[in-house]
C-alpha cells in the first residue's frame, strides 16, 4: 500500500475537488507502479475506504463525500483506459452487482476493472438492481461467478434470499457466489453465515480468489442464517 503521506495528499486533493491536481498526481504515481492494477490496489482502494469510513462517521459532509467519489471515479477511468487484459488463468464469466449508491458502484467498479484486467469476461449490472432480476439473469446465462461487491445493509435480505434460491432450486450449481467490500467488511462472519462460497475484503483479494479458487464451494453447514426451509433470517 502507498505510504501515509501519499494517501493523505491524494485524499486532500480529492476533497478539494481539484481535477487538474488530481490528474497530475495520478500521472506522477503511475510512473512508480508496474501496472494500473497495482495503482488501484495500493492507492485508489485505500483512499476509497478512508473516505467511506469518514463519511459514515460524520467526519465528511455529503457534499464533500460526493466530490471525492466522483473525482475518484474520473481518475479510475483515466487509469483503466491504460489497462490491457492479461489472462492469469482460465478465463471466467462473471456477473457483478453492488449496492445502490454511487459510492458502492465506485468500489465495485474497482473490483470489476481488476477482474477484467486479469483476463476474465465481466458483465457489470451496477447497483439498485432487483434481485429477482439478478437471479433470473444467473439462471439464464449460467455465469461462472456471481460477484456481489460493496453491498449496503439494505441489500442483505435480498442477497440472502437469492443465495437460498440458488441453493434450493439447484439450477445454478456451477455458479460460484463471491461477496466482499461494503457491509461484508463491517460485519465479521456475515459472508459465511449467508452461504457465500468466497469472500474478500478488497479488489485485489477478489481477483486472486476468482482466478485461483474457482473450485471452492461453501459446505452446507456453513450457512447459519437466511435458509428458506424452517429457518428465519437473522
Amino acid at each position: 500500500m502507498a505510504d501515509d503521506i501519499t494517501l493523505q495528499r491524494f485524499f486532500e486533493i480529492l476533497t478539494e475537488g481539484d481535477r487538474p491536481a488530481a490528474r497530475q498526481f495520478v500521472d506522477e504515481q503511475r510512473e512508480k507502479y508496474d501496472s494500473p492494477t497495482d495503482l488501484v490496489g495500493d492507492l485508489f482502494w485505500p483512499v476509497y475506504e478512508l473516505s467511506d469510513r469518514l463519511y459514515r462517521e460524520d467526519q465528511l459532509t455529503p457534499l464533500t463525500f460526493n466530490v471525492v467519489t466522483r473525482l475518484l471515479r474520473v481518475m479510475l477511468d483515466r487509469v483503466g483506459a491504460d489497462e490491457n487484459p492479461e489472462p492469469q488463468g482460465e478465463s471466467r464469466r462473471i456477473l457483478a452487482v453492488c449496492g445502490p449508491t454511487d459510492a458502492d458502484e465506485l468500489g465495485a467498479q474497482m473490483a470489476v476493472d481488476l477482474i477484467e484486467a486479469a483476463g476474465n469476461l465481466v458483465v457489470f449490472a451496477g447497483g439498485g438492481m432487483a434481485f429477482d432480476e439478478v437471479h433470473a439473469r444467473v439462471q439464464e446465462t449460467q455465469p461462472d461467478v456471481l460477484l456481489i461487491f460493496c453491498s449496503a445493509p439494505s441489500d442483505l435480505p435480498h442477497i440472502r434470499q437469492t443465495i437460498d434460491l440458488m441453493r434450493e432450486i439447484g439450477a445454478c450449481q456451477k455458479t460460484q457466489i463471491v461477496v466482499g467490500g461494503g457491509v461484508f467488511n463491517r460485519a465479521e462472519g456475515l459472508a459465511q453465515e449467508i452461504g457465500a462460497d468466497l469472500w474478500a475484503e478488497d479488489p485485489i483479494e477478489v481477483v486472486d480468489m476468482v482466478v485461483h479458487e474457482a473450485g471452492h464451494r461453501a459446505p452446507e453447514d456453513q450457512r447459519t442464517v437466511g435458509r428458506i426451509r424452517g429457518r428465519s433470517a437473522a
